[in-house]
């Protein structure tokens, strides 16, 4: 199960063993945020042909802090807010402030200066997502959190918070118990770094890696029997975390070589002791990491610099096709990041929309995309966002949480736009192409046998001479 890239080539080409020229590398589109009927169109790229869908292929492998509203802010660190796998809850660590401090980038979800953190008592927040409306319950203990705890929701609405005490992080469930806060103390693991990995589908488990300099612990630190339990210890340093499937058995990982190399994904079989096997080998030199993947549709989400450069790129696991660097997924002098795909798209991944974090120098907003729109439409975001998060529904809306001083708990629902639909028809002689020609001759679906797409040729890459 791996990844080869192929920059603005078609399908066809490939089987015919053609060089495919790569498309223009010029930048598109605008980082101010943009007017809410205005969208940075995909010129450059080529539409994608009409494929087979391809399904998923199977691996063996103190008191509570007073707060109003107004005062809820953000912390530098960790991730501000993290949902449930099935959407259901979320968490975030938040704080209330002991005097009033002025916070940047009000309305883009902007993190605050790390030198208020004098200022603050910070403390685990609970969200209700799949209600009539949603709902923050507060989780304060005793005593203020650190601002690099972590917390991370379970589906049954306990909440998991890693600390660091001493050398060691201790792990503990959190819960409401009326008035107050429930806690239950899991254990500790002895480590220098220990991170928690994405909510598990499974929605009782929770992972976490320990890296150190030549191999990476992988812990179950919720879910178990007994505690914090190391599975395995993976070679090299791995980071990152994708799950795969719907059943949590499934883990991608970016992994580094122990004695340095380029970062490669590699899938983690937990129902097989945490075997693992190679997800991407785009080029043999190039950092392919995974950042999203749909297991309904098999969309993966890719950032990888074997076009020459950090390029986002998307693929299907188990595809005949090559990995692909949209044009319109380039920004001048902003940050493109995916935080959320479509489910439900069985056997249709290019029709999945894409959320994605749009990080410009006037604040955060979000840009929504299809593989097959092949364009990238951006819109505003409301005040308060709580950037790089959101969940899609099956009919694609997209729910951006919201925090800010008008409601210190809020959700706002947008519906993706629809792409229009690209005409196919041939440049008139003596003008150059558009981009939005179709990318190859228009022939009947064939019956093919899904295999790695790191069998098919890197093209496009060389110099033309």
């Amino acid at each position: 199960m791996t990844a080869c890239a192929i920059e603005d080539g078609t399908a066809a080409a490939v089987e015919a063993g053609e060089t495919v020229e790569p498309g223009s590398e010029g930048p598109e589109g605008a980082a101010e945020p943009p007017d809410p009927a205005t969208d940075a169109a995909d010129p450059q790229e080529p539409p994608v042909p009409p494929v087979p869908a391809v399904p998923p292929v199977p691996v063996e492998l103190p008191a509570a802090p007073a707060r109003g509203p107004a005062e809820t802010v953000l912390p530098t660190a960790p991730p501000a807010f993290t949902i449930t796998a099935n959407g259901a809850y979320a968490a975030r660590l938040t704080a209330a402030r002991g005097r009033a401090h002025e916070t940047g980038g009000a309305g883009t979800g902007s993190d605050t200066d790390s030198d208020s953190d004098t200022d603050t008592a910070w403390y685990p927040e609970r969200w209700t997502l799949d209600g009539p409306e949603p709902y923050a319950v507060p989780l304060p203990l005793n005593q203020p959190e650190e601002a690099d705890s972590q917390v991370l929701p379970l589906a049954d609405g306990r909440v998991l918070i890693r600390r660091r005490v001493a050398d060691r992080h201790a792990l503990s469930l959190l819960y409401p118990t009326g008035p107050g806060t429930g806690e239950l103390p899991l254990g500790a693991v002895e480590c220098a770094e220990l991170t928690l990995l994405p909510p598990s589908p499974d929605g009782v488990s929770a992972y976490a890696l320990a890296a150190g300099a030549h191999s990476t612990g992988l812990w179950l630190v919720a879910g178990g029997t007994s505690g914090p339990e190391r599975i395995a210890e993976l070679p090299g340093r791995c980071s990152g975390g994708v799950w795969l499937d719907r059943a949590g058995r499934l883990l991608a990982l970016d992994r580094e070589p122990a004695g340095g190399g380029p970062v490669k994904a590699v899938a983690v079989d937990l129902g097989r002791g945490a075997e693992m096997t190679p997800l991407l080998q785009i080029a043999p030199d190039s950092d392919d990491r995974l950042l999203l993947a749909d297991p309904d549709s098999g969309l993966l989400l890719i950032r990888s610099d074997a076009p020459g450069h950090d390029r986002l790129g998307w693929g299907v696991l188990g595809s005949c096709l090559p990995v692909r660097f949209p044009e319109c997924l380039r920004l001048p002098d902003a940050a493109v990041t995916p935080f959320a795909v479509q489910p439900g798209q069985m056997l249709m991944p290019e029709s999945c929309a894409v959320a994605l974090r749009i990080d410009g120098a006037a604040g955060s907003w979000v840009g929504v995309w299809r593989p097959s729109g092949r364009r990238l439409h951006q819109l505003p975001v409301p005040e308060g966002w709580l950037a790089g998060s959101g969940v899609w529904s099956r009919e694609g809306v997209l729910g951006l949480p919201y925090a800010n001083g008008e409601t210190a708990c809020a959700v706002a629902f947008l519906a993706a736009p629809a792409d229009e639909e690209p005409a196919m028809g041939r440049a008139p002689a003596g003008y150059p192409e558009s981009g939005m020609q179709p990318s190859g001759a228009v022939a009947p679906p064939s019956v093919c046998r899904p295999v790695p797409l790191g069998q098919a040729p890197l093209v496009g890459r060389t110099a033309p001479r």
